[in-house]
């Protein structure tokens, strides 16, 4: 990689490691669901009026925006509401490969190597330590719903690997556009349009500020750059970096929120890595649609065998 290409791909990590500090600074302002609605409608306008078509079938996008747009994101941001840490929320996340693994099996038949399987169970190891972790600090279900958005980014992943956009920036905006609606429909219903009116009408600077950074820099700078290295160089030289998300989310959430880093989290932390990191495999050689798909989830999810993020 170029030096100025090696620096994009450690930022652009840095970028999604702080967002989830960010994120975290915007919870306590707006209800989760209608935090993410604003999120993606930043994200989508006004973009699509100078983008052209996704460039995929529009079932692709429409399931895309359901499994990452509405299901993972609303789960993330409201697991967050409901008191799981910034920095511990992007470690959790990487709980979207060994889903990844075992939707791809499921779904689209594929063969685990033996290095997938025992990087999936160090992976599920170090996710099984935090919960144990959290069961005496954290409310639990606030650390079942950052799985349960693992689990739809993981979903989501086997979608874009079937889909295989050939623009990465150009399918997300699409994929925002559509999550805006279902997000709102269900804020208005769980979170109530008094509560939804309130936040509204008192945002503060602070809070402007983080669904702007959210939306503008981790959603739709952070991915469309993301591609580009994707399609610059292969899936197994940029994927690694993306491990560097929960490293930078996990220190700018100590540094800037005074999160707790207990030796059972860095332990976690490292079998996370570590499990995941193991399952990164070059992508088969089979036909040239496969292949790309491959690559652009790859970028997107931070493993190279079927599947951002942002993150």
């Amino acid at each position: 990689m170029s030096p100025r290409h090696l620096l994009l791909a450690l930022g652009i990590a840095l970028v999604w490691g702080v967002n989830f500090v960010i994120i975290d600074v915007a919870l306590a302002r707006l209800p989760p669901l209608l935090f993410s609605a604003s999120r993606f409608l930043v994200a989508a306008v006004p973009a699509i009026l100078f983008l052209r078509s996704p460039g995929v079938p529009w079932r692709w996008v429409a399931l895309m925006a359901l499994f990452l747009g509405v299901v993972k994101f609303g789960l993330l941001f409201s697991g967050m509401a409901a008191g799981m840490p910034p920095g511990l929320s992007s470690l959790v996340l990487q709980a979207q490969a060994p889903f990844t693994l075992v939707f791809a099996v499921a779904l689209l038949k594929e063969r685990l190597t033996r290095q997938q399987v025992l990087g999936m169970a160090v992976a599920l190891g170090g996710i099984g330590l935090i919960a144990l972790d959290l069961g005496a600090t954290s409310p639990l279900r606030a650390f079942a719903m950052v799985i349960g958005a693992a689990a739809a980014w993981g979903a989501s992943n086997v979608v874009m690997r079937r889909a295989a956009p050939p623009d990465m920036l150009r399918f997300m905006v699409w994929v925002s556009a559509l999550a805006v609606l279902p997000l709102g429909v269900l804020s208005v219903v769980f979170e109530g349009p008094r509560r939804d009116w309130a936040a509204l009408r008192n945002m503060t600077w602070s809070a402007a500020g983080s669904v702007l950074f959210v939306g503008l820099v981790a959603t739709v700078a952070g991915f469309g750059l993301w591609g580009l290295l994707i399609r610059t160089y292969s899936a197994s030289t940029i994927a690694p970096f993306s491990l560097l998300v929960p490293v930078f989310g996990m220190t700018s959430a100590a540094l800037f929120t005074g999160e707790e880093l207990t030796w059972s989290r860095i332990v976690a932390a490292a079998l996370i890595i570590a499990g995941v990191l193991s399952g990164l495999r070059k992508a088969p050689a089979t036909t040239a649609r496969r292949r790309r798909g491959s690559r652009l989830v790859a970028g997107q999810a931070g493993v190279s065998t079927v599947g951002p993020t942002t993150e």
